[in-house]
């Protein structure tokens, strides 16, 4: 049977100050009405119903998660005990789902991300899923707009299929965050695809790449799989996280894993990773603007955004700017370095103002 996980943890420092560690990006309302995460969950319907869709995530999050879209059920949410980077998440999740499941094939999805084409999503999906019953695991591969050093890169080899339309390659090499040298090389070459962070495996597949690649993680949540909804099982998990590498998936599984595959596609996919992403995909006024509210008076002002709850905000003279007003924080920054609000993020952990982080 088809699943989905979600993979909904993380902390809240690109999009600050509106994103914070207890109402990170997935939990917010960025590009729509609803929260990231609702987006997620009711964009798979009616591909992956929602009783095939899990979640993992820590407790505070589910918690939230949980009222936001309250049709998953509540058995589906597998807590990781501290956050290790979403390789060991990923880990602990599959072996829920394989627990429930031994046949699982499984689309492991980030809740914070935007993908304005929803058929194109789903047929990449259904051909994904496909390939995956090969033993394969497939990566959806997003063609570069730009030679970007913030995204991981995956090298197309030979083309091994075609489903649904949609080309099927080899995948040769994953490699992360390259130099602005080699990312102009990779957006020349047309062989290569970001990164989406996208994986369909079946999760036999995936644990038997745990077990080849971290092997002693792997035998950990073997140890742990029969304890699964037992009294045993807090123990076991302890026992594992206590081992558990603090890897990403990519690092853990993707760059070592013996069949991998990739779909080139164009979803219009944006990782919403700074408010400079966020501008991009917003619908604008004819000046380049993006506004939330009806508060907000811009004079003289080009490809800027502006955030406001209640209160009223005057703009003028401004280009290129991000202005976001929150009730106990105000952010005005040049859109060319709000990749690096990290460092504000970092001065206020530094000087102890938990209140604001």
């Amino acid at each position: 049977m088809y699943h989905a996980l979600i993979m909904a943890g993380g902390s809240g420092t690109r999009l600050w100050p509106l994103s914070r560690k207890d109402r990170p990006k997935q939990s917010l309302s960025l590009v729509e009405e609803r929260t990231m995460f609702q987006v997620t969950a009711y964009r798979l319907q009616p591909l992956i119903p929602l009783e095939c869709v899990h979640v993992v995530t820590n407790a505070q999050m589910a918690a939230i998660f949980k009222g936001q879209v309250p049709d998953i059920p509540e058995a589906n949410y597998v807590i990781e005990p501290s956050a290790k980077d979403n390789g060991p998440a990923v880990g602990l999740a599959l072996t829920h789902i394989s627990r429930k499941d031994p046949d699982a094939t499984v689309a492991i999805l980030t809740a914070d991300h935007h993908i304005g084409k929803t058929a194109e999503f789903h047929r990449a999906l259904r051909a994904a899923y496909e390939i995956a019953q090969q033993d394969y695991i497939v990566t959806l591969g997003i063609m570069p707009t730009y030679p970007s050093t913030g995204f991981g890169y995956i090298e197309r080899g030979d083309k091994m299929d075609v489903r649904h339309g949609l080309d099927v390659f080899h995948a040769r090499r994953f490699t992360e965050k390259p130099k602005q040298d080699v990312a102009e090389a990779y957006l020349a070459d047309g062989r290569h695809s970001w990164n989406s962070g996208m994986f369909i495996m079946k999760c036999r597949v995936g644990l038997h790449e745990l077990e080849r690649q971290q092997p002693e993680f792997a035998a950990a949540l073997a140890r742990l799989a029969p304890t699964i909804g037992s009294p045993a099982y807090d123990d076991a998990l302890r026992a594992a996280w206590e081992i558990a590498p603090k890897k990403s998936i990519d690092y853990a599984i993707m760059e070592g894993a013996e069949r991998l595959a990739v779909i080139p596609v164009d979803i219009d996919w944006s990782d919403i990773g700074s408010w400079a992403s966020l501008l991009d995909i917003l619908p604008k006024d004819e000046r380049g603007n993006a506004f939330y509210g009806d508060g907000v008076l811009a004079i003289e002002t080009s490809n800027t955004l502006v955030r406001t709850s209640d209160r009223f905000i005057a703009v003028m003279g401004l280009k290129d700017v991000v202005v976001v007003d929150t009730p106990d924080a105000l952010l005005v920054c040049s859109l060319d370095r709000v990749a690096d609000l990290k460092q504000i993020v970092e001065r206020l952990r530094l000087e102890r103002r938990d209140d604001l982080l």
